[in-house]
């Protein structure tokens, strides 16, 4: 019988309603009696893999979110790509765990090594994903940026599902549903809100819709501008633009900082003269948000409800 655990948001503009938790499984179809099946089969964006084991015992991710929601339901990887780790996840930087590669580039040679029983891929290593289907069942946990909050739900089903750790999954998902709720009811009074990502100099805003977009769209920050996104990639914009857009709240980004840049010491945004002029640098309310957990992790169980907080707090 085929399942599903799925995440229903209403209309973002519209202030819709929040994440609902239902009792299926996300993108997973099992045999009939799921509580002892040995193997699932998992529908995700690169395709159908069969044969996904059920509490794989040696599990290589290459996903920062879906590590941080192994994390979480504490669930512990054998292999995991070399990056820079924020401190939630620093641990998985250790050398007892096998490294295969990078977030964009598997080793092929380290990943056939190891001899994984379950390969997990995203984005940022999709195009691998026949090569690695190769070595181990592998599968494609990418989010959907059209529907992100309840891609990451029928996402973190679907891990849940393989884990054994389903009801964990449901108790987490609720309690961001909570923080959800009083997240908007703050944002209503809280003023505009302007979205910009930091990288070597360059300042790109990002508005609702955006890969950074859960802080419009779900958490209910109203815009300060109509930005537009391409894609993963947000509007280059002039520290003027952001002058005249006067925010009420200006969150930063600084993607140095996330990938470890020389560059990283010096956020062009924190510190100039046209920034200060905004209501946000006036009042107190440029918010500089965790980089890595914003531009390397994003989706995962620990870190959607640190975004939240930090959003939360930030409209105190």
């Amino acid at each position: 019988m085929k399942k599903r655990f799925s995440t229903y948001l209403g209309a973002f503009a519209a202030g819709a309603a929040l994440l609902t938790v239902t009792a299926c499984g996300g993108g997973a179809e099992a045999t009939p009696d799921a509580s002892k099946a040995t193997t699932i089969t998992v529908e995700h964006a690169s395709g159908t893999t069969e044969n996904v084991p059920v509490a794989p015992e040696k599990v290589f991710t290459f996903d920062l979110g879906v590590l941080d929601t192994m994390d979480a339901l504490g669930v512990e990887p054998a292999g995991v790509p070399e990056a820079a780790y924020p401190k939630s996840l620093e641990k998985y930087s250790a050398d007892s765990y096998a490294k295969i590669g990078s977030l964009k580039e598997p080793d092929f040679e380290a990943v056939s090594a190891g001899a994984p029983d379950l390969i997990i891929i995203s984005g940022r290593t999709a195009g691998a994903y026949e090569e690695l289907s190769k070595i181990a069942p592998t599968i494609d946990l990418s989010i959907d940026e059209a529907k992100p909050m309840e891609s990451f739900a029928e996402q973190a089903g679907t891990l849940g599902k393989i884990f054994n750790k389903e009801s964990d999954v449901e108790e987490k998902l609720a309690a961001l549903n909570v923080t959800i709720g009083d997240t908007k009811a703050k944002a209503k009074d809280a003023g505009k809100g302007l979205i910009v990502l930091t990288s070597g100099g360059e300042v790109t805003a990002y508005g609702a819709g955006s890969r950074f977009g859960i802080i419009h769209d779900v958490l209910g920050v109203t815009p300060a501008a109509d930005v537009k996104n391409k894609g993963t990639h947000g509007e280059a914009v002039s520290f003027e633009y952001i002058k005249d857009i006067n925010p009420d709240i200006l969150y930063v980004i600084n993607r140095d900082t996330a990938i470890g840049s020389e560059a990283a010491a010096a956020d062009p945004t924190l510190d100039n003269e046209l920034v200060k002029a905004t209501s946000a640098a006036k009042n107190n309310k440029v918010i500089a948000l965790d980089p890595a957990s914003w531009y390397l992790v994003g989706y995962g169980l620990n870190n959607v409800q640190a975004m939240a907080d930090a959003v939360a707090g930030s409209l105190a």
